[in-house]
Order: structure tokens, then C-alpha cells, then sequence
């Protein structure tokens, strides 16, 4: 037996009225709502992702709809920044002669 992670993709839907949450449920499942800016973070399976945001875009109570952008984000960092230096491989072998102490006379 094994575990198969669905993808999943965050639909931002912008409401008037906070009170028809509940009928929010049956799309998916609600991760946060703002009751100050009246949005709900819903949670779906990508591959239902662009018809259940339609879905939600007819729905009398919704102001917009919008697909979160992360699932289309490469998250591979290792060349971000091209200047840097990796830190598991030093580029430069220090000498013993680097790290001998120096006595100073004053």
C-alpha cells in the first residue's frame, strides 16, 4: 500500500457577504477566511482547478476569483542567485601558513 499526494492548488475567492461560507464547503476545503477582507482560501485538486473556479465565478455572492500562481513557480532554488558561493564546497585551500598566530610587540 502506498501514499499518492494529490496535487492540490489554492483558489482565492473574493465574497460580499461572509455568510454564505458554508456553501463554500462543497468545492473544497477552506484553508482561511479574512473577515476583514472578506476573501476565502480554498483548496482543490489541480486538475478541477480552472472548472471549479468558474464554478465559483457564477455564484451570486462571489465578487472574483482567482488561481494561486504557486503550482506554476519553479521552487528549485539551487541557481538563484548566480553570484553566490556554495557553501558545501570551498572554492579556495587555505595554507597552515593562513592561520599561524601573529605576535605583535608594542
Amino acid at each position: 500500500m502506498s501514499l499518492e499526494v494529490t496535487k492540490r492548488q489554492g483558489i482565492v475567492v473574493w465574497v460580499y457577504t461572509l455568510r454564505q461560507i458554508k456553501n463554500l464547503k462543497r468545492y473544497g476545503y477552506i484553508h482561511y477566511v479574512s473577515n476583514r477582507m472578506k476573501y476565502v482560501v480554498l483548496y482543490v485538486d489541480q486538475a478541477e482547478a480552472q472548472a471549479t473556479a468558474e464554478k465559483l465565478n457564477s455564484l451570486h455572492f462571489v465578487r472574483k476569483v482567482e488561481l494561486s500562481h504557486r503550482p506554476d513557480i519553479d521552487m528549485t532554488l539551487k541557481n538563484a542567485l548566480p553570484g553566490r558561493k556554495d557553501r558545501n564546497k570551498p572554492e579556495t585551500e587555505y595554507s597552515d601558513s593562513a592561520f599561524e598566530t601573529k605576535t605583535y610587540s608594542f
